[in-house]
């Protein structure tokens, strides 16, 4: 099992890129608005379990599912 699936860039599958990519503009919006509004919106936090079970099931699909057959056009 290649576990460099989880972390390497290039190993990622679409939806574990599209998982981190929200995770980290979530974070960034979180810091923004705490510092420039002083608060953020009631259930903002349920942003960070949304995007980590996404990147969850990313991840067991991209460690145990089959590879794609590739395209020939």
């Amino acid at each position: 099992m290649d576990f460099s699936k989880l972390y390497r860039p290039s190993a990622l599958n679409s939806f574990q890129f599209i998982a981190l990519t929200g995770l980290l503009m979530s974070a960034g919006a979180h810091l923004i608005l705490y510092l420039f509004v002083g608060h953020t919106p009631p259930g903002f936090g349920w942003l960070y379990v949304c995007w980590a079970g996404l990147y969850a099931l990313a991840s067991l699909k991209n460690l145990f599912g089959k590879p794609e057959e590739p395209h020939h056009h």
